[in-house]
């Protein structure tokens, strides 16, 4: 005769970089199960990053959490050989964008994150006449995503966490202090239930009869080019001050290009859209006088928001046992081991945060 399912002490809905994270910092301490709706960890968001670190990526209320990662990131952090590799960051106007870039500035004025107004014709051959604003952002980084995301999962596996894929939460209920979790792989139960799903966070407390939040999923487009000249070597990310793209070097003298697009959609496998990538190229032509060569590789990501554009790290207000881990927008990589520590110190209760947790909690929303 089977008994019931073992019972963890903490299960996480989701293994993208936010669950995988969160299950590494944990599993040392805690009895950790970690499920994954996808037959692959970090299908989705994770495995579509655009893969750099910036410090001012999501704005002043994400930059202590990107910062504070910083120093696991790179060598002798998290690994010896780190996750970071030089890049810098520049973000570039026009004369109309000056009251942005003042703004700009003025956003992480004393917070330790070093930005300096140069010549942005200096940093960008072939930059076209009338883009005359320029912040550098040295520390932005290229992010080896892919060995990030592989190594915790490997950290939570050797610390005994349990992973299971292919096991969507499809209904989870508390019964006499506990959770039963149905999933795609069978009946698990766990004291604590943390909503680490990503696009589908408000999906999974839905089914754990949990007031949704309105997290809301966004596409993002990238593409990938090869132009004529080769993208130089030591070109920065380069950023538009007004948000309307962004792009990067990589390997081969190729580029990718995103529109900064935000596309408000169903949580999906998302895909590009021809429209979308036109839009990138078109603005990529106005920015410098290369040519398009080819567009050689499309793709598209979800990047999901609580309604004021703030992550959600805590205890639901009303549902015992319930830990919103969501609404990371397109920072939950750069902001991963920083954000793992304070969902762990709250989770256990035992230890004084690095950060107030209180601009995240999720008891903000009633």
């Amino acid at each position: 005769m089977t008994g019931p399912p073992f019972r963890h002490d903490i299960a996480i809905a989701g293994a993208g970089i936010a669950g995988a994270s969160l299950a590494a910092v944990l599993a040392p301490r805690a009895r950790v199960l970690l499920l994954e709706a996808e037959s692959v960890a970090g299908y989705h968001a994770t495995g579509r990053s655009a893969a750099f670190w910036s410090e001012t990526y999501g704005g002043p209320a994400i930059q202590p959490l990107t910062s504070l990662s910083g120093p696991a990131l790179r060598p002798g952090g998290l690994s010896d050989a780190g996750y970071l590799e030089p890049l810098g960051s520049l973000h570039i106007g026009r004369a109309r964008d000056a009251e942005r870039a003042e703004a700009f500035l003025a956003e992480f004025a004393g917070s330790g994150v070093v930005l300096e107004p140069v010549d942005p014709s200096t940093l960008i051959p072939g930059l076209k006449p009338g883009w005359t604003i320029g912040i550098r952002e040295p520390s932005c980084a290229y992010i080896d995503v892919a060995r990030l995301h592989g190594d915790y999962l490997a950290a939570a596996r050797r610390a005994g966490a349990t992973i299971v894929t292919d096991a969507g939460v499809e209904r989870a209920s508390r019964d006499e202090g506990f959770w039963r979790i149905a999933t795609h792989a069978g009946e698990h139960r766990a004291d604590v239930l943390v909503d680490a799903a990503g696009a589908w966070a408000d999906v999974v407390a839905t089914q754990a009869g949990v007031r949704p939040i309105g997290i809301r999923p966004y596409r993002r487009t990238m593409a990938q080019l090869r132009t004529d000249p080769p993208a130089p070597a030591g070109l920065p990310h380069v950023a538009d001050i007004a948000g309307r793209f962004y792009f990067k070097p990589e390997a081969g003298g190729r580029l990718w290009l995103s529109p900064h697009d935000e596309i408000a959609t169903d949580p999906c496998d998302a895909a590009p859209e021809e429209l979308d990538v036109a839009v990138a190229v078109d603005r990529f032509g106005q920015v410098v006088d290369w040519q398009v060569a080819a567009v050689e590789r499309r793709w598209a990501g979800l990047r999901s928001f609580a309604p004021d554009r703030r992550p959600v790290y805590g205890f639901d207000a009303v549902v015992p046992g319930f830990f919103w881990y969501a609404g990371q927008g397109g920072f939950g990589i750069q902001t991963a081991p920083a954000a793992a520590a304070l969902a762990a110190s709250l989770l256990l209760g035992d230890r004084e945060p690095a950060l107030d947790p209180a601009p995240y909690a999720a008891a903000r929303f009633g």
